[in-house]
């Protein structure tokens, strides 16, 4: 075999057959129709920060593998926070930026990182792809390598390579084949169950009704109003309108069929209120969400119950909702270990990195320990996942 890398400057050097035909499973994000609709969107960009390199690995014209990849020139839309490495760099005198990260934009979601042919292991690609890295990083001009949110598997394969692991925590939700929102719900503490159905009864007594439909099902008035919602949720929150433009959501969510859902909230007929979710074979990915006007616990409704609802209906094994929100722990989302793995060009700097991912992980998982103690879980409801 003759392997060589190759930098693909955009999705679209490869076509949607080549492209998918390494996917090895129906994880959303990596769909060539999704990533490519970010850049026609003007999401992922030079002038957005995120400047697509792709890496195809080859044997002559074959396609083996593909690592999708950015050169980043800032650290946003990512949601592993290194900004004091970026700090530490400049006060070194170095760049940090532009770094090149493995990810997907955007979305903070666990899931597969490397493209591959099925009968290639991804763990020889993985040590293929880190061999080649110092020469790759020199051509690119990246100060560095990230991998964020990978499948433990492949977090694993990376460690084995010399890439580091940073740990960090979100709360999914986990389907233990319950009947319907009731069973779930049967296994939690007599208050916390109370607290729970109170908040629900609290969303019909403002006169509050709630759909979840599927992409097939959505108008494309429908998306425009979500849009609208999801700028006045960002405009609150940080003052832009946050990193997705109208064209995404018009062209590129509304295309991805039974991939996509949309939890909408209405009043008297009129909507107020939607969250945005993706699906695959096993899990929901809870990702966006906005409204015209606040309503006492229409947030919880419309981002969590609505979307544990339907992980039972269609018996889903496990609910992502997203980063951060401590608030979900009482609402039955359980602490999960998420990961992310780096490698640093300057060796100084690639060994203190390493130091830190090894002391914070120890303060990680305590919390991750804490937090499994607030949940309102009658004792023997529930496993360490």
């Amino acid at each position: 075999m003759s392997l060589s890398l190759e930098v693909l400057n955009s999705v679209s050097r490869l076509s949607p057959t080549e492209w998918d035909a390494l996917r090895r499973d129906d994880y959303p994000f990596f769909r060539h129709d999704f990533l490519l609709g970010l850049e026609q969107a003007d999401c992922t960009t030079p002038a957005a920060g995120w400047t697509p390199a792709h890496i195809r690995l080859k044997d002559q014209d074959r396609t083996l593998a593909i690592l999708p990849a950015w050169l980043k020139s800032h650290s946003y839309g990512e949601y592993v926070f290194d900004w004091a490495w970026a700090d530490a760099w400049r006060r070194m005198g170095l760049e940090y930026y532009p770094k090149l990260v493995t990810a997907v934009p955007f979305t903070p979601a666990t899931g597969p990182r490397l493209l591959h042919a099925a009968d290639l292991d991804p763990d020889v690609l993985w040590a293929s792809f880190r061999e080649q890295m110092p020469e790759l990083a020199v051509s690119l001009g990246a100060s560095s390598w990230h991998v964020l949110f990978p499948r433990a598997d492949d977090a694993r394969a990376l460690a084995a390579a010399g890439l580091h692991t940073r740990h960090q925590v979100q709360f999914h939700w986990y389907n233990r084949d319950y009947k319907d929102f009731d069973d779930f719900l049967s296994t939690f503490s007599s208050r916390k169950r109370k607290s729970l159905r109170k908040e629900r009864r609290r969303v019909s007594e403002q006169g509050l009704s709630l759909s979840m439909r599927d992409g097939t099902e959505l108008s494309e008035e429908d998306w425009a109003v979500f849009h609208r919602f999801y700028q006045m949720t960002y405009a609150k929150r940080s003052g832009h309108g946050g990193y997705l433009t109208r064209e995404f959501f018009l062209e590129v969510a509304a295309n991805m069929g039974e991939q996509v859902l949309m939890a909408m909230a209405e009043k008297e007929g009129v909507p107020v209120a939607g969250a945005l979710y993706f699906r695959d074979g096993d899990t929901l990915y809870g990702r966006y969400w906005g409204c015209s006007r606040e309503y006492d616990c229409l947030h919880f409704e419309t981002c969590y119950y609505q979307g544990i609802e339907y992980c039972i209906r269609h018996g889903l094994k496990r609910f992502d909702p997203g980063a951060q929100g401590e608030h979900k722990i009482q609402r039955g989302f359980e602490p999960t270990t998420t990961l992310s793995c780096h490698w640093v060009a300057q060796p100084e700097l690639d060994h203190a990195v390493g130091n830190f991912t090894r002391e914070e992980q120890t303060h990680v998982e305590e919390y991750r320990r804490d937090a499994m103690t607030m949940l309102p879980f009658k004792a023997s409801s529930t496993e360490d996942p």
